[in-house]
């Protein structure tokens, strides 16, 4: 028995390491990788800057950004949800370049009335042009615990990570003249701030300022990163081909990665614009490559 149960946890361990899954993120305090990046008063610092938390009341919400900018890697965090009543706030987390024609990777955390599950939205921009919408109700109370969001980013596909499961893949479909990130540094983004214009059943839910402050938490501000500026550094991003998140493994989701999608388009997709055939009559080119409908 003892011989059999060895075995097994041998043959679940060569499962794992032949699984494109993300390096385990390093947890690290607040300033090693961002600062503020508009009301900083609205930014606390806790236990040595590990954990940080943002503030929204009725003067201000606020937000923090990376220091540098990148091109390709794993950026990760840890967070923790507006709760109780959070109708109209969002919660924020993303990638993005700063051009016109930019590029973007999003995160948003749309609040709801107390009882109702909150909505993760996703969206993907590549050129300046987004409208890849993907909404999903989470399979936790994602203002209980601390929970992981990540971003897989390489020049074969993005992957979009809730807790190590994928929820999102975007791949690189040039060939099928779908454009796709990878000549444009991007900076990472959260914010907290006031949408009830929109964020909460198309802005009919207002927020209740009786709740305010509305507090969300950070911790474990992962960041594994191409470092990139200037046009020489993007090159050298684009090309070196040494990164872990270059190798084979991660160009792609491996078969148990692929079924996870699918059990998370299955149990928890509320919105998928692969699927809505009134808003794209044809099919998005992407959507059949990402095997995500």
């Amino acid at each position: 028995m003892k011989g059999v149960l060895v075995g097994f946890v041998l043959i679940n361990l060569l499962i794992l390491a032949s699984c494109g899954a993300p390096r385990k993120a390093v947890d690290v305090p607040f300033w090693n990788n961002y600062e503020p990046s508009w009301s900083s008063h609205h930014i606390k610092y806790l236990n040595g800057a590990s954990t940080a938390e943002l503030l929204l009341d009725k003067s201000s919400g606020t937000g923090f950004q990376s220091k540098r900018s990148y091109l390709f890697g794993h950026f990760s965090m840890k967070m923790k949800l507006v709760g109780g009543d959070s109708a109209g706030v969002v919660t924020a987390f993303y990638l993005s370049s700063t051009n016109a024609e930019h590029d973007e990777i999003d995160f948003e955390f749309l609040g709801n009335r107390t009882g109702q599950p909150y909505i993760l939205q996703t969206n993907v921009f590549t050129g300046g042009k987004g409208d890849r919408e993907q909404r999903i109700y989470l399979w936790f109370d994602p203002t209980k615990d601390f929970h992981s969001y990540s971003v897989l980013w390489n020049t074969f596909q993005i992957v979009i990570f809730v807790d190590d499961i994928p929820i999102r893949v975007f791949k690189n479909s040039k060939d099928i003249g779908v454009k796709f990130p990878f000549n444009q540094p991007m900076k990472i983004y959260s914010s907290l701030w006031n949408a009830d214009d929109w964020a909460t059943r198309g802005g009919l839910e207002k927020i209740d300022w009786a709740g305010a402050p509305f507090t969300a938490s950070y911790t474990s501000f992962h960041v594994d990163g191409c470092e990139a500026v200037t046009s020489q550094e993007v090159q050298v991003c684009n090309t070196n081909g040494m990164k872990w998140w270059d190798q084979k493994a991660f160009q792609d989701l491996d078969g148990p990665q692929y079924k996870r999608l699918q059990w998370v388009r299955q149990k928890f997709t509320i919105y998928n614009y692969c699927t809505d055939r009134k808003r794209y009559p044809t099919l998005p080119p992407e959507c059949t490559r990402d095997r995500d409908l």
